[in-house]
């Protein structure tokens, strides 16, 4: 039987304000445990919560990022549920009246394609506490401090057929989130994690299989690996008659593999109902509009100006504007270079090279943009040679100069125009080379085009790689016909 996965996402990201969503302890990471949950965030008799406005702000932006419907009311409702680390009992979040409505984001596929993935809503709710496992001799710590922690949990159509749409998915929702500067969308501090609902169905079957949800999935590889474990366990599952059931698992990615956690609850297991300490959220038509004059340039916007303005390969301007900051970077490059594909084939190649090698991001590289895309116009104005501008890399990535001008001058790099200074290297090494001229001399005409490599090679060597080379070529092939 051909079968058929069906995939949703449940993306939880965390807000990059400076304050809780209901108080106004902080949210900054890292802290020793417990020194950032005030009495509002552990729920204590007597205390009420204030919204904090700036993260409506931050929910709004999105919904404006994604073309989603913007209501004009949204509500907070109390989800009643036994939370280990959220002391209150319940998580405020919202159930009936998202903040936000349905949209849509596109994503592109690996044979270059595109396709929308709609987004049913996002609501804005606050995070719980995390419970600490390792040193504590079989008993289990809470850390509340992220308890109250605003988050935007973008909930996904089940629109998703592989584990690889799935990534692309998250991915550009990374990219979307960063670029509005809304999270920093760091998955290893658990700024951004999903939960992922995964079915199998008979293929041309409409009806959905039972899912399983993989809850907290925190990197673009776990969730395809995820996926790809658990769509396999319950293919087995059905062919061998056995029947999948709705339930939440865990990834282990140590293992590589998906292990149950508990029973899947329903809505109605929750209890929800409306906060009775917030009001509802009332945005008027001049705020919403106000987000929206000021939104960012947005990764599918600034994919199609680098394709249309700049002239890029839709491959290229896919890579140069996956995160905010590889785009930034690459933009001041060719600002300073003035040409698009030389940045382009720089920022891809050589410095992402550098930067995987050493595990940095483009934000802590060595290499500024203004020294790279000056580095560039020196090989396009001919000042120095694409074998030489590796070498002043190399310099630049490790702090030997501030300029590529100044290690130009430094390390004798210039490139050789002279022709008189060229031709003079040219007559030396044919003088010195009479067995490769007689070769040369006595070679069909169209095979002479391979043996010049050697006298190009020894002219090269002379000038200690700053000969000009179309120039050493083409005298070279002048002063060896004349021979003939």
């Amino acid at each position: 039987m051909q079968w058929e996965t069906v995939i949703g996402l449940e993306v939880h990201v965390q807000l990059a304000t400076r304050s809780k969503i209901f108080s106004g302890a902080s949210t900054a990471f890292g802290a020793e445990p417990n020194t950032q949950a005030c009495a509002v965030d552990l729920g204590l008799p007597g205390v009420l919560p204030v919204l904090n406005e700036q993260a409506v702000a931050m929910a709004v932006q999105f919904g404006l990022g994604i073309h989603a419907e913007i209501p004009e009311v949204s509500v907070f409702d109390r989800k009643n549920y036994f939370y280990p680390d959220l002391p209150k009992g319940y998580q405020t979040s919202q159930m009936y009246h998202p903040i936000v409505g349905p949209g849509e984001v596109e994503i592109t596929l690996e044979d270059g394609s595109t396709k929308a993935v709609r987004v049913h809503h996002a609501h804005l709710e606050e995070d719980a506490g995390k419970s600490l496992h390792e040193d504590f001799h079989g008993m289990t710590g809470i850390d509340l401090n992220r308890a109250g922690t605003p988050l935007l949990e973008i909930v996904s159509e089940p629109d998703m057929r592989s584990a690889k749409e799935a990534a692309a998915y998250l991915k550009a929702i990374h990219s979307i989130v960063t670029y509005l500067g809304i999270s920093d969308g760091n998955m290893a501090e658990g700024s951004m994690r999903c939960d992922v609902n995964v079915s199998v169905r008979p293929r041309g079957e409409t009806t959905f299989g039972t899912r399983a949800e993989i809850k907290n999935v925190n990197s673009f590889r776990f969730v395809e690996r995820a996926i790809e474990y658990e769509v396999e366990r319950q293919i087995e599952l059905l062919e061998a008659g056995g029947e999948v059931v709705q339930e939440t698992r865990l990834y282990d990615p140590e293992a590589d593999e998906t292990r149950s956690m508990r029973t899947k609850e329903e809505a109605n297991d929750y209890r929800y109902f409306p906060c009775p300490d917030l009001l509802p959220v009332v945005l008027d038509q001049a705020y919403v509009d106000h987000l929206r004059d000021n939104l960012p340039e947005l990764p599918a916007a600034k994919r199609a100006r680098f394709q249309d303005e700049l002239g890029l390969s839709a491959y290229d301007a896919g890579v140069l504007s996956a995160s905010r900051a590889m785009a930034e970077y690459f933009e001041r490059v060719k600002a300073v270079c003035g040409d698009a594909k030389q940045a382009a084939n720089w920022v891809q190649g050589e410095l992402s090279g550098a930067l995987n090698r050493e595990g940095l991001a483009i934000a802590d590289s060595p290499v500024s943009a203004d020294q790279l895309g000056e580095l560039i116009a020196r090989v396009k104005d001919d000042t120095i040679s694409g074998k030489a501008a590796k070498q002043v890399f190399q310099a630049l990535w490790h702090g030997e100069g501030e300029s590529a001008d100044a290690i130009i001058e430094t390390k004798g790099l210039k490139q050789v125009t002279d022709t008189g200074a060229i031709e003079a290297m040219i007559d030396q090494v044919i003088a010195d080379s009479p067995a490769q001229v007689a070769q040369y001399r006595d070679a069909e005409p169209e095979k002479r085009g391979k043996m010049i490599g050697y006298f190009v090679g020894q002219v090269m060597k002379a000038s200690r790689g700053t000969a000009n080379p179309q120039q050493v070529n083409a005298l070279l092939k002048e002063k060896l016909d004349a021979l003939c």
